[in-house]
């Protein structure tokens, strides 16, 4: 026999013998089942972002692992990426693949991979550095933010299946540091109660509910067909949860079909919960965390009232020398258009919130891409840590701007109350954390207009400058590429308010009612100490200590890495630093 055909037929018989044998079956009803035995971590299934809805199931050694069958985009004729669905822990059993909707001529047939690997570019350009992205899928609001023994938890709703929203499951990583985050397995996901939408967890320290001392105890709403409260309990820290058999523990709402994201604290000698409902907030008691009674209902007639009430959240704070409580809320439609959380600053006397008449709605941030925010149960020295989610999605219903992933996180702020010289504000700056993630820093010369950024070659970099007025004019700062790509940011302190004009920073699909530009309200100072972070597609903004917190993203095709002043104000302080 030739040399040449022998070596293809050893090659051939090669391939053969280490490719996992995998047995398909298509029936009429486009009914598509894979069946292999399990030696690889993930089946790899093709997808795209106009594909075709699609039912996925996975059955190990005959049984269903999932508690209710995942929606899935299947890839028609072009694969724009690949839903990886782990096996790695039925390694040597037998996995079936089931998907409906699918044709005879798709690339699902046929085109299932096995590997090792997920069949994506982790690095992709738009991936932010120093701020939380889940490793595949969508993501949006942080939810039972924890601290114990030294890790910073963080769940998050999170799609495990697809970059656009949908099967909403409780995403899980941790830090040590509130920077740098390992994601792990997800923890909750949805069943016969439904999605899992959001909600809060509590260290269970005097076992009140009877799942042990210590007990880490998630507080969630089911929604399918309605929304109730449901709870789940781990005793390993928070890495693996059980559901509670009696859920759920609180049903739908005589009232409303809009009854979700419980938080929860334990006050006055009792665990009280703050909830949405409809566009109040109600609060409910209980000794337990399994029985509930109403306490009190917050909301009618003040604030702003656009939409749905979402996401609340209820913290103590001191300002000037007297308790003061902060009740948040998250809303759609803010004056820029889009989703914001506004803010209540009021008395709680352990049943019942009163607001202080301040000239509301007030928001947490600014500008028109930080949504759902919330704060940490159990942070140490007694910190009010707050993260909220990154809502990056400009392009989510048709093609994302990132690929591989959709949201992702705000680096953690930092809150107190201060006064803007008129009233009592939230203030919110940059948690010491962040500035420990720092690199290597260096001036900037500013005096020849447009300034290369030294640090900024991997499109993560922080840029301090404080601009000191000289007189009435507009005045700001540019950040630009060779592209011609820009975002402006330009203050105006005669009417108050900084405008960041992104309609040359890069792609421009924002969603419909965003505003390009949108407008901030920034109390007027003397001076104005600005702290940008920037990454990547990020721009996150800390003005005068917590005057303001402007969070807008823009989608360049290259990274800003040039800055350049304007108008009638002095430059000091004038400080770039890598970001890690």
């Amino acid at each position: 026999m030739n040399k040449y055909i022998l070596s293809l037929l050893f090659c051939a018989l090669a391939v053969v013998s280490c490719r996992p044998a995998m047995q398909e079956v298509l029936d009429d009803d486009g009914n598509y089942a894979v069946t292999f035995k399990a030696r690889k971590a993930y089946v790899l299934i093709p997808s795209s972002y106009s594909g075709k809805a699609s039912r996925m199931d996975l059955d190990v050694d005959g049984a269903s692992v999932f508690e209710f069958v995942q929606d899935v985009t299947l890839a028609k004729d072009k694969v724009d990426y690949w839903i990886p669905v782990d096996v790695s822990k039925y390694r040597g059993r037998e996995v079936t693949l089931r998907l409906s909707g699918v044709a005879e001529d798709d690339i699902v047939h046929g085109g299932i991979k096995i590997s090792d690997e997920i069949d994506m570019d982790y690095d992709e350009p738009l991936r932010p550095v120093y701020h939380f992205t889940p490793h595949f899928g969508w993501n949006n609001d942080p939810n039972g933010l924890f601290y114990k023994d030294g890790l910073w938890h963080m769940y998050f709703q999170h799609n495990p299946y697809s970059v656009f929203w949908g099967n909403m499951t409780w995403g899980h990583a941790t830090s040590k540091d509130l920077m740098h985050w390992t994601q792990h397995d997800n923890v909750l996901r949805p069943d016969k109660l439904g999605a899992i939408f959001s909600g809060s967890a509590v260290i269970d320290t005097d076992n009140t509910a009877g799942f042990g001392k210590d007990a880490v105890v998630a507080i969630y709403t089911s929604d399918r067909r309605g929304e109730r409260q449901s709870i789940a309990y781990s005793t390993d820290n928070g890495f693996t949860f059980t559901k509670y058999e009696g859920n759920p523990v609180l049903p739908d709402h005589p009232a409303s079909r809009d009854f979700r994201d419980p938080k929860v604290y334990w006050i006055g000698g009792q665990w009280v919960m703050a909830i949405s409902v409809s566009q109040v907030v109600e609060f409910y008691g209980s000794p337990d965390l399994k029985n509930w009674h109403l306490l009190s209902r917050f909301g009618e007639g003040i604030g702003s009232h656009r939409s749905v009430w979402e996401c609340p959240d209820l913290r103590r704070f001191e300002f000037d020398g007297k308790e003061k409580w902060v009740l948040f809320v998250t809303i759609a439609r803010d004056p820029n258009g889009a989703n914001n959380t506004q803010y209540f600053i009021g008395d709680f006397d352990g049943e019942r919130f009163t607001a202080d008449p301040l000239p509301y709605p007030l928001w947490v941030d600014q500008g028109v891409n930080q949504y759902a925010g919330c704060t940490y149960f159990n942070a140490p020295d007694d910190r009010t840590v707050f993260i909220a989610w990154l809502t990056s999605s400009a392009f989510s219903q048709v093609v994302p701007a990132t690929k591989y992933f959709t949201g992702g996180m705000t680096l953690p702020h930092e809150l107190s109350l201060k006064s803007n010289g008129e009233h009592p504000i939230l203030a919110s700056v940059p948690a010491p954390e962040v500035y420990a993630a720092r690199g290597a820093s260096s001036s900037l010369s500013l005096d020849s207009g447009r300034t290369l950024i030294s640090n900024s070659a991997n499109g993560a970099y922080e840029v301090d400058l404080t601009f000191t007025p000289a007189g009435s004019e507009p005045f700001g700062f540019t950040l630009s590429n060779d592209s011609g790509e820009k975002v402006v940011y330009t203050f105006k302190p005669t009417e108050g308010i900084l405008v960041t004009d992104r309609s040359q920073s890069g792609l421009q699909a924002f969603p419909d009612g965003v505003a390009v530009q949108p407008v901030s309200v920034i109390p007027v100072r003397d001076t104005y100490k600005v702290q940008l972070f920037y990454d990547r597609m990020v721009s996150e903004m800390f003005v005068n200590d917590g005057d303001a917190v402007v969070t807008n993203c823009v989608y360049p095709e290259a990274y800003y890495d040039h800055i350049e002043v304007f108008g009638p104000a002095a430059v000091s302080n004038a400080m770039t630093y890598e970001m890690k």
